[in-house]
């Protein structure tokens, strides 16, 4: 019989699937739920188990996490009659992997806080692939006693793990991680560009650049979208709209001025506009396409 605590797991998409499965291949007993069928049978194949509702996954649950895609699925699958405020057992532990707004996580702290149960807001970094691979970055929030008791949890789906504050913390610095994703891979869409206007061998190009001061996670990451064209979603641009949106608010309130991550955030929704809202981050290099009139 596993000591391990038992696990609920609310959402089942392009990261919370290959997430979860990394839990269960862990050692933990994870109860999933989502909207998808299929993702419930991928689950159930993992070696996970299926629930028909957010309340059966998490009553008997000692750690839920959620993994949705704003702040309103966040809202929905907690509160009211059949969600999780309502249903999971007191003393249990609530994650929050999400990426919503700080004032989010607060509030949804503060509410859980009546009921008994526990909260951290542990927002990640490192896409799909990251998921999948167990190597994500995990922003945390929260109590420092709850931190260390998730820790194991975290070491099986990231390897960078940080308590960043209290509550809101994790997601002020996800918040501050899509402004620099952003911005970064506007900058290597516009050097893809560049090259190729230039007539330069842009694989060969891409090589030397990521091996020095301009390389970076993302350039690694992304160079093969850029170079086949594969905008098939590890981070769809509408998820990277919210999350612009997150981190401009957020700036405002506290009276920070970001140029370069504003017009990076109106590209960003320029390219939803266009019906491009379902590709992956890496479409930004569309974006700069369209405006050099080159190939899109």
């Amino acid at each position: 019989m596993s000591t391990l605590p038992k696990v609920a797991w609310i959402g089942l998409g392009i990261m919370g699937s290959p997430m979860s499965e990394n839990l269960v291949k862990a050692g933990y007993d994870v109860t999933g739920h989502t909207l998808e069928r299929e993702k419930l049978d991928r689950l159930t194949a993992a070696g996970g188990t299926a629930a028909a509702s957010v309340a059966e996954a998490v009553r008997d649950a000692d750690v839920i996490v959620t993994m949705v895609p704003a702040s309103p699925q966040v809202e929905a699958v907690a509160y009211g009659p059949d969600g999780i405020l309502e249903n999971a057992r007191r003393g249990a532990l609530l994650i929050d992997m999400s990426s919503i707004t700080p004032q989010t996580s607060v509030g949804l702290a503060a509410a859980a806080k009546e009921k008994g149960i526990r909260v951290l807001d542990a927002p990640v970094s490192g896409g799909e692939a990251g998921a999948i691979e167990a190597v994500l970055s995990i922003m945390v929030g929260g109590d420092q006693a709850d931190f260390d008791e998730a820790k194991p949890l975290f070491k099986a789906l990231g390897k960078t793990i940080v308590r960043c504050g209290p509550h809101g913390s994790g997601q002020t610095v996800k918040a501050a991680n899509q402004l620099i994703v952003a911005v970064n891979i506007q900058a290597c869409a516009e050097a893809v560009v560049f090259l190729e206007k230039s007539g330069v061998d842009l694989a060969a190009a891409l090589d030397v650049l990521g091996g020095g001061l301009a390389g970076s996670t993302v350039l690694a990451r992304k160079k093969d979208n850029f170079l086949k064209r594969d905008f098939t979603p590890g981070f769809r641009i509408d998820l990277h709209h919210k999350d612009m949106g997150i981190v401009t608010d957020a700036a405002r309130t506290v009276g920070a001025a970001l140029p370069v991550g504003a017009v990076v955030a109106q590209l960003v929704t320029s390219l939803r506009a266009q019906g491009d809202g379902g590709l992956d981050h890496s479409a930004l290099l569309r974006a700069v396409e369209r405006l050099s009139g080159a190939r899109v």
